[in-house]
């Protein structure tokens, strides 16, 4: 039996996605500290995975989602979830967040596989060729 996983997208598909589905909710999942100074997509929401000071997995975080759905998140066949679309920074903690979620038995959870800065390059520089700002995407910083 394999371990249900969220649904990939590129960058560009979570835009679309959430160009064409106004129920559709980005969540940056990325620590506090990442989210402020590092920058994060134009209407994201931001609730942490794992943040400081303990750096330990948020205990709170699926009741926190189911929050933002509106009524916790019940999904039938007549009305089901709204797409759920995480991103952290590279697109490792959002597939982590995304089963966690799915265990939890949420439906309709998507991550964006290259994150918000990408992987690292030859020179351990992020956002040189991948990441939601690498593509272009709207993001803003506090």
């Amino acid at each position: 039996m394999t371990n249900p996983q969220p649904q990939a997208l590129t960058p560009q598909q979570a835009w679309q996605m959430l160009q064409d589905d106004p129920q559709a909710i980005l969540v940056d999942i990325r620590s506090t500290m990442e989210y402020l100074f590092v920058g994060h997509p134009s209407g994201a929401v931001h609730v942490p995975w794992i943040d400081e000071p303990d750096w330990v997995v948020n205990p709170h975080f699926e009741t926190e989602i189911r929050k933002l759905l509106l009524g916790g998140a019940v999904c039938t066949q007549e009305h089901p979830c709204s797409p759920v679309i995480l991103i952290c920074r590279s697109g490792k903690r959002s597939l982590e967040a995304g089963k966690a979620l799915i265990n939890a038995g949420l439906k309709n959870v998507y991550h964006i596989d290259e994150g918000f800065e990408g992987d690292l390059d030859e020179h351990h520089h992020r956002s040189t060729h991948g990441g939601w700002r690498f593509r272009g995407l709207p993001w803003e910083q506090c």
